[in-house]
């Protein structure tokens, strides 16, 4: 299968998975899942003053401004002239943009309520599902990763791991210092896998061969370098 139909089909897997998780929510009516309950549990039974000052450092790296310059970073490392360094960073910021506009949309559809204030240790407002913080740092991860990818430099996989596991995090302080249920953060992940891969497939598909630098060709990650017919 050829990377674009790889990119739809992933998208349209971790699509029916948040279907299927926004469902069970519905279902209950917003209240936590069994797994929510027992790990906010045991978030707070766990917080010594110095784990809950990382995570908030870690959480905060997930909003405003930072996430954006990176996805723009993201367009100028995968870029191989001035000019497609410069459209590729407007996509990739795009790509966050626009998937935390539909987000919005799914927040304020679900009108799910937060885990109770007494149970937070950070700033939190709005409602909770799918979770901001897991989304924005899941999409800016994966904008990078995909930008590693494609200029393929030595140590690519200690920077992709370190790019994977910051994505992660964020969103997993959200379940620490009790602003999420965990839901709301495996909510925020499947939501940008769902999206991210739909950004691909659409530029795979849509874009002029000349627009992306390099082209894998095989499952294995070896690529193969074109050559740009633009100016």
């Amino acid at each position: 299968m050829k990377a674009p139909g790889r990119a739809g089909l992933v998208s349209l897997t971790a699509l029916v998975c948040f279907a299927l998780l926004t469902t069970a929510v519905v279902l209950r009516g917003g209240t936590p899942l069994p797994a929510d309950a027992s790990l906010l549990s045991w978030a707070v039974g766990h917080r010594p003053a110095t784990a809950v000052t990382s995570a908030r450092d870690v959480t905060s790296t997930g909003t405003d401004a930072l996430p954006y310059l990176l996805a723009a970073l993201a367009g100028v490392v995968a870029g191989r002239t001035t000019r497609h360094r410069l459209l590729a960073a407007a996509a990739s910021v795009l790509c966050l943009g626009a998937g935390q506009a539909l987000r919005q949309a799914v927040l304020h559809l679900m009108a799910r309520s937060r885990p109770p204030a007494p149970d937070r240790v950070a700033h939190a407002s709005g409602w909770s599902f799918p979770s901001g913080h897991a989304t924005t740092a899941a999409l800016t991860a994966a904008l990078l990763i995909t930008a590693v990818m494609l200029r393929s430099p030595r140590g690519r996989c200690v920077i992709v791991g370190v790019i994977g596991c910051w994505g992660v995090a964020v969103g997993l302080t959200r379940v620490y210092l009790g602003v999420h249920w965990f839901s709301d953060v495996v909510g925020g992940w499947l939501f940008a896998l769902a999206w991210f891969t739909a950004c691909l497939w659409a530029a795979a598909r849509w874009l002029p061969p000349a627009a992306v630098p390099l082209r894998v060709k095989d499952p294995d990650r070896r690529c193969e370098r074109v050559r740009p017919t633009g100016p």
